[in-house]
């Protein structure tokens, strides 16, 4: 970590996580992925960038057939990379590029389960920003300009089709603080006080490993 820091940013909706993402980014020089994630893995890949933006962050169609069996074939490798469904190739694809882009130097990668994808590389951070529903809903209204009476929904319905990419696609549960690192209100410290609590613990966390040898 002394050399180089990945920092993953898991976030609810309405939460500002692409916000604090892209200011920590700013504010140490570093590079910033979020959709790019996408553009990156469909050059990696030679696959059309459009087949990842329609499954970006969505389990694959057929999640709700794996909840009823009680089979997790992301989580167990149960699947042959033939045999699986598009998304869930797509997905392998796009870790293989969250990979490559961890390997190349200290950058914030949003979403995506870069976290769980990362989750042996001793270099990463992993974040989850989230608020109170009444501080999403504002920012959907005021950022977003996403029509008030929809707003709520909005957030609660992209949280769920976030979770459930999250928990498909590894044996961990989104927005367990016990899954991430460093857990943000963004509501109570605003986005350049998430940036500042990320880099006090990156020290913090960098002199425990000097001093014990200890892994993050």
């Amino acid at each position: 970590m002394e050399g180089k820091t990945v920092f993953t940013i898991g976030r609810q909706f309405g939460s500002g996580g692409r916000k604090v993402g892209k200011a920590l980014a700013e504010r140490l020089g570093i590079s910033y992925y979020d959709k790019e994630i996408l553009t990156r893995a469909a050059e990696d890949s030679g696959l059309n960038e459009q087949l990842f933006h329609n499954a970006d962050e969505k389990p694959t169609s057929s999640l709700l057939y794996s909840l009823m069996m009680g089979n997790y074939p992301m989580a167990t490798g149960a699947l042959g990379f033939n045999e699986m469904p598009l998304n869930d190739q797509l997905f392998l694809i796009q870790s293989k590029t969250i990979k490559k882009i961890a390997s190349e130097g200290s950058c914030v990668l949003i979403g995506r389960c870069a976290d769980y994808i990362l989750r042996d590389n001793p270099d990463v951070i992993s974040i989850f920003v989230h608020a109170p529903i009444e501080a999403r809903v504002y920012r959907a209204i005021h950022t977003y300009e996403i029509d008030p009476d929809k707003a709520e929904d909005i957030c609660l319905k992209n949280d769920k089709t976030r979770a459930n990419f999250y928990n498909y696609y590894s044996d961990r549960k989104w927005g367990m603080c016990r899954t991430y690192d460093l857990s943000l209100d963004s509501a109570k410290l605003g986005i350049e006080g998430c940036v500042d609590m990320i880099l006090a613990f990156r020290e913090t966390a960098l002199r425990h490993r000097k001093a014990t040898g200890d892994k993050i």
